[in-house]
């Protein structure tokens, strides 16, 4: 008896995680999108001088317009609860807008942030405060920005511009954007989001293979 309850744990085993993983990767595609269209990066560039684009990114928006000095704890959270776990992944970016005339506080920051990780993939760009604003706008949230153009929210942009939150978090109900203030927020929600987005074009990628190999 004992030797075919073993045989039968065994077989059932692999089958229940099978389903339990599965019936995870559906809800992954899921999250949904809150406001199509996010205007492109055209109007801003790097420290390099070089262009930035949201367009086939998966991207993580900050704002912190033209007071760099007080966002230093923002950039630590970031860096620290999602940057580093996702940085390796293809298209992922971090970025950053900031207000032209704020290069040299960006790059001291930069210099910090460097001691913890690459950042081959965290981009500072730099625009007008118009730029900045219209950008902002065009995600069409609940939040605006500060009179310093900027806001303590990060933002999940897909990789066809459009925003993605939740329409039915337990808290506030629609979550446009993350607190980068809040630790355990950003730790906990926004993280699990971005795991849901990264899988979700994983499954993308593996079912355009599949069909490939047709």
């Amino acid at each position: 008896m004992k030797k075919y309850l073993v045989l039968g744990v065994l077989f059932l085993l692999p089958i229940t995680a099978y389903i339990f993983f599965a019936s995870g990767v559906n809800n992954f595609a899921k999250l949904p999108v809150l406001t199509p269209g996010v205007t492109e990066l055209t109007k801003f560039h790097t420290l390099e001088g070089n262009p930035v684009v949201l367009k086939d990114h998966i991207t993580v928006l900050g704002f912190f317009g033209n007071e760099v000095a007080s966002k230093h704890g923002n950039a630590f959270n970031l860096i620290q609860k999602i940057y580093k776990k996702n940085e390796g992944f293809e298209d992922f970016q971090l970025v950053i807008l900031l207000e032209k005339g704020t290069e040299t506080e960006a790059k001291a920051l930069q210099l910090k942030l460097k001691e913890m990780a690459s950042m081959s993939n965290w981009k500072f760009v730099f625009g007008s405060t118009d730029a900045i604003q219209q950008v902002f706008d065009s995600l069409k949230t609940d939040h605006v920005l500060r009179s310093d153009y900027s806001t303590p929210y990060v933002f999940i942009i897909d990789k066809d511009r459009g925003l993605r939150g939740r329409d039915d978090d337990e808290d506030v109900g629609v979550l446009y954007g993350f607190d980068a203030r809040d630790v355990a927020e950003i730790n906990n929600k926004m993280s699990d989001d971005i795991k849901v987005i990264l899988a979700e074009y994983r499954l993308e990628l593996k079912k355009y293979k599949a069909d490939r190999e047709i």
